[in-house]
């Protein structure tokens, strides 16, 4: 019989400590291997004239890049995509640019992407269209020929609006569509005593129009009519 001194018991903690520091082994040296490749997505950041120029389709904010490197850059651009610096397309006369040039991206990438190599751009094509940034001056008016008010009451002073002008913002071709005076209307019914608060104005409501105010205050004073004996 062997003396039982000799026999050594099963270390689970051990034999778990040893398989991890193989795979830890094993992974480091996977990491360091070049010739990785994947497509990721890359952040893009698009350089133009804004205060000129506005886009009237959403740019895209990342483009699908096919990408080769080591396993160690591969791994940072997947695990902490929010540290990458995204790369700049400049778009020189935006309302000629219709697409987005493919092989310029993938140059500006190449040179501007540290560690990584950029084979080709994924996205077969992608479209963009601008149009000319306009801005308007809109006179407001208050309606004040539908103004409900009480039996027997009257506006009896003038009606005043804050402001009386409005900027409006957007492309050309909607800013354009839009009239030189906006009537606003009164909401409030049965008006029976002097007035003065704001009112939405909800007539701009596309997505692409920017207005200096949503809001308009209107004031005026209301009066009785007393009857005669």
């Amino acid at each position: 019989m062997i003396p039982s001194s000799n026999v050594r018991s099963f270390q689970p903690a051990r034999a778990l400590l040893c398989l991890a520091a193989a795979s830890l082994f094993w992974l480091l040296n996977a990491l360091n291997k070049t010739g990785y490749t994947r497509n990721v997505a890359y952040p893009i950041h698009f350089v133009y004239n804004d205060s000129l120029y506005i886009p009237t389709r959403p740019l895209p904010h990342s483009v699908v890049v096919n990408v080769s490197s080591d396993g160690w850059a591969l791994l940072g651009h997947t695990w902490f995509p929010f540290q990458i610096k995204p790369v700049d397309y400049i778009i020189k006369n935006p309302l000629t640019a219709s697409r987005i040039n493919m092989a310029t991206l993938a140059n500006e990438l190449d040179d501007q992407v540290k560690k990584i190599k950029v084979n080709y751009v994924v996205s077969d094509t992608l479209d963009m269209v601008f149009d000319r940034r306009l801005t308007k001056t809109v006179r407001l008016v208050a309606d004040s020929t539908h103004i409900n008010l009480a039996p027997r009451f009257m506006v009896s002073s003038v009606i005043n609006l804050t402001p009386r002008t409005i900027q409006v913002e957007g492309p050309e071709r909607l800013v354009r569509g839009v009239p030189d005076t906006l009537v606003v209307k009164v909401p409030r019914k049965r008006i029976a005593a002097n007035y003065d608060e704001e009112v939405p104005l909800n007539q701009f409501r596309h997505p692409l129009l920017r207005t200096s105010t949503d809001r308009v205050g209107i004031s005026f004073e209301v009066g009785e009519l007393l009857s005669t004996p």
